[in-house]
């Protein structure tokens, strides 16, 4: 199956578990011969490529990524293509450039800026992306589907700060300019800064547009929602075939604030990714210290200060433990500051935000995982922490708690009982040593390979749904 999936994030290119969900499933999807195409609010250099072997459309390579595109015409901004290593049907396109300059600005940006003329918006791109809520302007015929004010907008941001919104709609000229004659049999956008964009491509191709639940603007905002992110959300999982959620927790906000039919979400729990690279022996910091993680967002969604609260109870009783939040977010002043007010600052270690190698070797240094999230669709960074062989203890209020059993489980707002658990793993190595060896055999039935099969039923369901909502009525005889 063909599959244009549109994200907003893609390792190394990550904020969050989206990104991780994300390269989970394509990674799976490729294993199983799926080609999927995915489309990133970014573009990339070469220092950035870790993992990502990246492909920059020389002239001499133009047909090359045409032929990748399935484009029927050039279009006369160059795109820039990579795939990864390794995976045979995965089409990675971001925004488009020719270059880019470390510097915004820049001789290479300036090139990149005046590339000839570009291809306009046609007046049906026009009528689905208004369809789709995207801004345009009254002479409509005549703006271009990639500017590029916007191009380097994009370039430099393009993660959650800012103008988001802006940006999403940005987003979705370009995926309408760059995806409208691509190959492909169903649209997959993950999460609500993308769905314009997935909304304007389904009415464009007339392909069926499928909606991956992340996580809600209640999870994010509580009561407070922001209303044009709601009204998003609310109408990206209309316009869609099917609904994909991360949980059943999940799925009953999308039926409960969203009036989503029940029958037309599936749920699809995350998996974890298995065999990945591990720190080595060297990398284990001795100390005389247990150490208790908190690794995630630092925003109200996550409960960083019942974590900071819980703590304060814990050395209370212990005083050999130190307390690592690992993160960055718009509470991690505030976070400081609980903990400097509650006399535990020398005993809470703030590491800002890890990556790649950092993330293993925290793991490797923890003894207990915590996560006290207030509202968690699903939760990916137990099942990593369990991948480590540490314990965890987690929310009740969270996804993951759905399909875990051998993990601690606990009311974010408990903070009493969230420092009693954390003392039972600490205090009893039995207690310990069992959650790490069951926690093993759990993680062997939470795959990307069970993730990806069952989007590809999703797919199918959608592609089916949308042939019948087209079938010519019965002619009555």
């Amino acid at each position: 199956m063909r599959i244009l999936m549109l994200g907003w994030e893609f390792p190394p290119f990550l904020s969050g578990g989206l990104g991780t969900a994300c390269f989970g499933l394509t990674k799976a999807l490729d294993r199983q011969g799926h080609q999927v195409t995915f489309v990133l609010p970014r573009s990339v250099d070469r220092s950035h490529s870790s993992h990502v072997a990246l492909v920059t459309p020389e002239p001499e390579l133009e047909s090359v990524l045409l032929a990748q595109q399935k484009l029927d015409t050039p279009d006369p901004v160059a795109q820039w293509h990579y795939r990864l290593q390794g995976l045979r049907n995965v089409d990675f396109f971001g925004i488009p450039a020719t270059r880019v300059s470390p510097y915004p600005g820049g001789a290479e940006d300036s090139a990149a800026d005046t590339a000839g003329p570009r291809r306009k918006l046609a007046p049906a791109e026009i009528a689905a992306l208004r369809a789709a809520g995207v801004l345009v302007p009254d002479d409509a015929e005549s703006i271009p589907g990639l500017d590029p004010a916007e191009i380097r907008i994009l370039r430099e941001r393009s993660d959650y700060h800012g103008d988001v919104l802006g940006d999403s709609q940005r987003y979705a000229r370009m995926v309408v300019a760059l995806c409208r004659k691509s190959s492909f049999d169903v649209i997959h956008a993950h999460d609500w800064m993308t769905f314009p964009a997935g909304m304007a491509l389904a009415q464009v191709t007339g392909k069926p547009l499928v909606v991956h639940i992340h996580s809600t603007e209640f999870d994010r905002s509580g009561e407070h929602v922001h209303q044009r992110v709601y009204d998003i959300e609310r109408r990206g999982m209309h316009a869609s075939i099917r609904v994909i959620a991360v949980s059943n927790y999940t799925k009953s906000l999308c039926v409960s604030r969203y009036s989503i039919d029940p029958a037309k979400v599936e749920v699809v729990y995350n998996g974890v990714e298995a065999g990945g690279p591990q720190p080595g022996d060297d990398d284990q910091i001795e100390s005389r210290d247990k150490i208790v993680l908190f690794l995630g967002r630092i925003t109200m969604q996550k409960g960083p200060e019942y974590f900071v609260s819980a703590a304060k109870r814990v050395l209370e009783k212990m005083d050999n433990v130190k307390f690592i939040v690992a993160g960055s977010g718009d509470m991690a002043r505030r976070m400081i500051e609980l903990a400097a007010e509650m006399g535990i600052g020398h005993k809470v270690l703030f590491t800002g935000f890890l990556r790649g190698r950092d993330v293993a070797r925290v793991f490797r240094m923890a003894d207990c995982y915590v996560m006290p999230s207030v509202s968690e669709p699903f939760g990916i960074a137990p099942l990593e922490a369990m991948s480590h062989d540490v314990p965890v203890i987690i929310s009740k209020q969270s996804g993951v708690s759905e399909v875990l059993t051998h993990a601690l489980k606990v009311d974010f707002w408990d903070t009493n009982e969230m420092a009693n658990k954390i003392l039972a793993v600490l205090r009893h190595p039995p207690l310990s040593q069992t959650l790490r060896e069951h926690g093993r055999f759990e993680l062997r039935r939470l795959t990307w390979d069970g993730a990806a099969q069952q989007c590809i039923e999703t797919y199918g369901q959608a592609i089916e749904a949308m042939k019948d909502r087209f079938a010519p009525a019965p002619v009555a005889v």
